[in-house]
């Protein structure tokens, strides 16, 4: 009788090591596209990055991201030490992990869906052009402003009316807008230095600390009015204080979390694409073309309302090619719970797992040309990706951004009630990705706005 030999167990593979030699002049002068370089250069295999006292590994291939995010989420966690700097502004919410995370989930999801947001469209156009409108004081007086500032504002205003239900003053709104701006960007070496302990000052920590008291400064006495009166209306304040009737200090920072949590997702997304929109479309002047083209067709001189938005199809689009280019959660980092093994490499328990939308969304595995800027990648019937993960400027499983149809809800309705109005024109060269909490420009992005019947008078 013959005996048939036993399989030899295949070899683990290891993971392509990186020496800090390589990146300390890299993370210090661009960390952003370091990391991407890293993955195009690897092809999306794993790599083991010597730059801190823990394992610390970059994920970019799609298998890898889905792994991660989505088969074996439970073994990789919102915690570590590229979440502590975080934790200090978002403390235990939608934005965390475990019960927490779960609890918070679980009430404001409700909110989210694309059919509560697609009841919204009308309230949220009305809010937007009343704001836009606002622009008129630029236009008029051909002074420039800052885009960033202005969007967020746009969008700051937006979510208070539609979202808080007039719970935030425009006051406290316009104080809330700067002072999360101000947290994203002073929290970058905390990021790039993660394992410096907090006995040691970093630059911007003052700055940052001082941007969390301001937030606090606004949402703690909503919290307080809201829980002594819940109410009985849907906006989110009242939606969190009738789930959570929970007494004590506990609960009140509870729902302070999960607010600040919440008006982030709910604004930073959307502000932030427009203002990466205006210098991407000075570069690229056939997209605003057909973008520009597109409004005036559906929208005309305005105002902007819900039915339009359907038909907003290429401006969807170059929005989506925006969330590729330049995705607004540029980095989710994550901490493996238990030993894993990924692709057939092995990932210790405590290891910290660096994924990056900004790195994956580059591969040339999965893109065509992929730093050059192209709407038409999201045509209907072009579908360019061959991976769910090869694209996922929300995250994806069950972490997924609660903000996404939000974002597709108000975004394309800001640019179209801007673009019925004015025709924005950039002061300033081009801008770049700064390694902020989330994907900012390093540089101010100046507009300046030419009336739309100035303009064709002009032609005429």
């Amino acid at each position: 009788m013959e005996i048939a030999p036993m399989p030899v167990a295949a070899a683990p593979r290891r993971a392509e090591i990186v020496p800090i030699r390589r990146l300390l002049a890299p993370v210090l002068r661009d960390p952003v596209n370091m990391l991407a370089d890293l993955g195009r250069q690897a092809s999306g295999r794993i790599l083991r990055i010597r730059f801190s006292p823990s394992p610390l590994y970059l994920f970019s291939h799609p298998d890898d991201v889905q792994h991660v995010l989505r088969g074996n989420w439970t073994n990789y966690r919102r915690t570590g030490m590229f979440w502590r700097p975080l934790h200090r502004l978002l403390g235990a919410s939608v934005l965390s992990d475990g019960p927490a995370w779960q609890a918070s989930r679980d009430i404001l999801q409700p909110l989210f869906t694309a059919r509560h947001i697609a009841s919204l469209t009308e309230q949220t156009a009305a809010a937007i052009d009343e704001r836009v409108a606002e622009l008129d004081e630029y236009a008029a007086s051909g002074r420039s402003f800052d885009a960033g500032e202005e969007m967020a504002d746009v969008v700051n205003e937006t979510v208070i009316k539609v979202l808080f239900g007039g719970r935030l003053s425009r006051e406290d709104g316009r104080r809330l807008s700067p002072a999360y701006d101000r947290a994203a960007r002073s929290i970058a070496f905390r990021l790039l230095l993660p394992f410096v302990p907090y006995s040691v000052n970093l630059p911007g920590d003052r700055t940052f600390m001082n941007s969390v008291e301001v937030i606090d400064e606004v949402f703690l006495p909503i919290v307080r009015q809201a829980r002594a009166v819940p109410g009985s209306g849907t906006d989110v304040v009242s939606a969190l204080c009738r789930a959570r009737r929970d007494d004590g200090p506990a609960a009140e920072r509870q729902l302070r979390d999960d607010l600040v949590s919440i008006y982030g997702a709910a604004s930073e997304s959307t502000a932030t694409t427009l203002t990466w929109l205006w210098p991407v479309l000075d570069a690229h002047p056939q997209v605003a073309a057909r973008l520009r083209a597109e409004v005036d067709e559906v929208v005309g001189t305005g105002p902007v309302r819900a039915a339009h938005l359907p038909r907003l199809t290429y401006t969807k689009m170059v929005l989506q090619e925006l969330l590729r280019v330049y995705p607004v959660g540029w980095l989710f980092p994550r901490t493996a719970v238990e030993h894993d093994v990924v692709g057939g490499v092995p990932i210790e328990a405590g290891a910290q797992v660096l994924i990056t939308p900004y790195a994956t969304h580059r591969l040339d595995e999965f893109w065509d040309r992929p730093l050059e800027f192209d709407p038409e990648r999201f045509s209907t019937g072009r579908p360019e990706r061959h991976h769910r993960y090869a694209y996922f400027p929300f995250g994806g499983g069950p972490h997924q951004c609660l903000g996404q149809h939000l974002f597709y809800m108000a975004a394309p309705l800001v640019v179209a009630a801007i673009l019925s109005r004015y025709r924005p024109m950039l002061d300033g060269g081009p801008c770049t990705p700064a390694p902020a909490g989330s994907l900012r420009p390093k540089e101010k992005a100046e507009l300046r706005l030419v009336p739309v019947r100035r303009e064709e008078a002009g032609a005429r």
